[in-house]
Parts: C-alpha cells; structure tokens; sequence
C-alpha cells in the first residue's frame, strides 16, 4: 500500500498566521500537524509516500520533509497548481499509486487513535474503497455519509440540510478503481471536484465501499478553535515524564529548558529546546516552541511557536491564544486578551 498526504490549501480561516505560514506545518506540542498524519502512515507499514503541494507553501512542505529519509520513508511530490478539490489532487497521483492500493490523508486533520483499525477494516473487507465515519453535532460542516442496512447508500459534501449526522474524517483508503471515477467527475457548486461524488459514483458503478465508524474524536484543524482544540487533546495523551522543579502534571519540556525558581508549570504542556520560563505562569494545555523567552506572564490553553518573546510586566494572563513564529509581546495592561498573530509581529501594549 502507498500513501498520499494532501498539503496543499491556502488555509484562509487561519489567517493571518497563514499568510506567512503553511497551516499544515503550523506546530501542536512541537510537531506540524501533517507531521503526525505521516506516523499514522509509517505505522501501518507504508513506506512510499507522496505529498501533493500546491502553488503556497510548497518549498517550505518539501524543505520540512525532504527525501523521508530522517524518517526511513520514500517520500516524492505532486504539484496541484490549482485548488481544484481533494478528488482532483488525487487524481494527480495516478502515475505514483500505478496498481496498488492507496491511503489519502487530508493534512491538517488528526485522528486521536491514529489508522490502524481503519486499515485492518479497508484489508478484511476486500472493498475498492473505505471510509471512516464519525457522529457530529454540525453535519452541515462536513462532507455526510447515509448509511441504510449497513451499507452506505448516499454521500454528500456539506448538505444544508443533512439528513444524517455520520461525518466523513480525512483518510480515505482506495484502490486504483477510483481513478476512472474521477475522470468522470465535473466540478461542483464550489468549483472543486468532490472526494464525496468520486465515492459515490463508485457506488453507482456497483462496487464495494465499506465504512467504520472510528473510536476516539478527531480533528480537521481548520480554524483556530479547532487548532487550540487540538493541542488540548493532544497535550491530553501525555504519559508522566518524571518529575522537574516548579512543574506540577504530565509534561513534555526540553532538558535544555530554563525555569526560573520564582516560575511555575503546571501540566499538560509541551515546552521546546532553548526556550526560557522567568517570573511566569505557564498553565494546563499549552505548548511553547523552541528558543522562546517568556518572562513576567501568565499563559495557558495556547500555541506560542517557535522565537517568541514575551515580557507582560504586569502579568498579564494569556488565554486561548495562537501566536506564530518570531512574535513579540511587550508590556500590558490588568485585563487579559485573546491573541491570533502571525510571524514576524510585534505587539506593544
């Protein structure tokens, strides 16, 4: 079996760290969030990946990744010049897939139990294709899946009016059958062309799609709730690393990390290389970047990425917050704030 990850997206709902950065390769407790999308691949034996890239962020996706040598995996790329759809990306792939079997994995979505009994479900059903499948309150958000006797009989992507609640999650598992159904695709309403009807014409055509409905949750991390969201339930599968002065909870910090005495931490967080803690509060389900410097703040429940300073002389609490690469927050007032800010910004208050 190959894989495939789709990277490619200008990824508006995240802006404005997205107009600097690749919102997949934006970091939870240290990692991209495609970055884990590749494990689950790696997990299940795969060993032949290739990342389909489009027309923003592309050098940065392959300068991250490279050869997958650094994780003993063959990885090649496919160029999307064009947002044309999940259906129309993988149709790009049909020379790197040839006659085998194939899993996509959309790369800003994350799976809390990863793919493995997805995979093992996809192999004993012997289908063309299957699907995973989970209850959400919010159907109208999500391409749907109607299952009837236990087979689906009907997908649609984002109905306004849904007529089930089961929503599709971004792995799809393929054979090479799915190529003849694309090339019979035509664009949707939104100008792309559907994952959803690609499955469904499938369908039409008599062949087998089997479906699981996954345990655990899972995450499309396209927003910035959904990405704070994330790092929640990601911080959450920390195991007990030991013990560390003035850090209280499960943790994952850097050995070379500093923390003042007058500091305190209280877990889950993650805390990267080099990076600073002085006369600051670092509360549950944040994650700070490598070679930051965080002096005089109360922080929790946020993403500050790699380069940061901040020095909030009058401690101020930082909360439900995202703040790219290389920012810099100086000074404050009493009262908290909510900050979204992309890289390279300097915020004086």
């Amino acid at each position: 079996m190959k894989g495939i990850i789709l990277h490619g997206g200008s990824g508006t709902r995240l802006r404005p760290l997205t107009y600097t950065d690749v919102k997949q390769l934006l970091p939870i407790a240290g990692k991209p969030i495609s970055e884990y999308a590749l494990e689950n691949l790696i997990e299940i034996g795969i060993k032949n990946i290739n990342i389909v890239i489009g027309s923003v962020g592309g050098l940065e996706v392959k300068k991250f990744y490279g050869d997958g040598s650094r994780w003993n995996v063959n990885i090649s790329y496919t160029y999307q010049p064009e947002p044309l759809g999940i259906a129309h990306a993988i149709g790009l792939t049909k020379a790197f897939v040839g006659n085998d079997d194939f899993v996509v994995f959309l790369g800003d979505n994350y799976l809390q139990n990863g793919i493995s009994n997805l995979y093992e479900d996809f192999t004993n059903a012997g289908s063309d294709g299957h699907l995973g499948l989970v209850p959400v309150d919010n159907p109208s958000q999500f391409g749907i899946a109607e299952v009837d006797n236990g087979k689906i009989s009907k997908l649609v992507e984002k109905p306004k009016t849904p007529t089930s609640n089961l929503a599709i999650v971004g792995v799809y598992f393929l054979t090479p059958k799915v190529f003849e159904s694309i090339d019979r695709l035509k664009p949707s309403k939104r100008g792309e062309y559907e994952i959803t009807e690609a499955y469904q014409d499938m369908i039409d055509r008599g062949l087998k799609i089997s479906y699981s409905i996954i345990s655990g949750w899972f995450k499309d991390t396209g927003t910035v709730d959904d990405f704070l969201a994330c790092n929640r339930l990601i911080l959450d599968k920390l195991g007990d690393n030991g013990r560390r002065d003035n850090v209280s909870g499960r943790f994952d910090i850097h050995p070379t990390v500093k923390i003042s005495s007058d500091s305190e931490v209280v877990g889950p967080c993650f805390i990267g290389e080099g990076t600073r803690i002085e006369h600051s509060y670092i509360g549950p389900y944040t994650s700070i970047g490598s070679n930051c410097i965080i002096k005089n703040a109360e922080i929790e429940d946020s993403i500050i990425m790699d380069g940061c300073e901040i020095d909030l002389l009058n401690e101020n609490r930082i909360k439900k917050s995202l703040l790219g690469p290389n920012v810099r927050v100086v000074s404050g007032s009493k009262y908290g704030m909510r900050l979204v800010l992309g890289r390279d910004s300097k915020l004086e208050l």
